[in-house]
This record gives C-alpha cells, structure tokens and sequence, in this order.
C-alpha cells in the first residue's frame, strides 16, 4: 500500500501544481482553478502559521509514505524534491522555493483577473 501511496502523491501533487500554475488558462477550469490556489494560500500561509511557512498537508503526507518505505527526503521543499526527482539535479533549495513562490503568484494573479474580468462581464449583460 506504501508503494501506491507513494506513486499517488507523486503524480497528484505534481497535477496539482500544474493545475495551480495553468488551470486558469482554461475557460472550465478558471473557477476551480483558483479555489485550488486558494486552498494552497491557506495551507501556506494560514496552517504555516503552526507548522512552518509554506506547510502543505499533501507534502508532508508523502514524506510519511516515503519514510515508511524507507526513501531518503532530503530537502524539505517539494518543489525541490520534484525537480531533482525528474531532472536528477540537486537543485539550490531556496532559488527554488523563490521560484516557486513568483510563479505562485503569478498564477493567483492571473487567476484573480480573469475569474474577476469574467464575473464582470457576466453580471454586466
């Protein structure tokens, strides 16, 4: 069961973080799209609160499955783990963590100004 758990979080986490990055780009997504940066944001930054800044339930869950298999987690970024898991580069954890955190918020800002433009449009006519 570890196994699949393990194989799980890594393919969801991953289509999560894609989704928060390009999910507002897509008309039937938008609105799912930012109550997923939304839920991300929360995590971050409200749960950060008493767990540490940037705490993700999905992470830490997956760091649980990897120690009961035994696997090595050495950074406590995911972002980090996913690009040396698929690009076997040891990568700077705090360029990473930066990157992660501009891209985050250019996704909620696009995400915002689309979903805003459209709820506009749509209460205009």
């Amino acid at each position: 069961m570890l196994a699949f758990l393990n194989i799980f979080f890594f393919c969801f986490h991953t289509i999560l973080i894609l989704f928060n990055l390009f999910g507002w780009i897509f008309r039937k997504t938008r609105l799912a799209n930012l109550v997923t940066l939304g839920c991300t944001a929360l995590s971050w930054f409200l749960l950060g609160i008493w767990y540490g800044f940037g705490y993700c339930p999905s992470t830490d869950w997956h760091w649980r499955v990897r120690a009961g298999l035994c696997l090595e987690v050495d950074t406590r970024s995911y972002t980090a783990f996913l690009v040396n898991t698929l690009t076997g580069l040891h990568v700077n954890t705090v360029l990473v963590d930066r990157a992660t955190m501009i891209l985050f918020l250019l996704a909620l800002a696009a995400s915002l100004s689309i979903n805003i433009r459209t709820w506009t449009a749509t209460t205009e006519k």
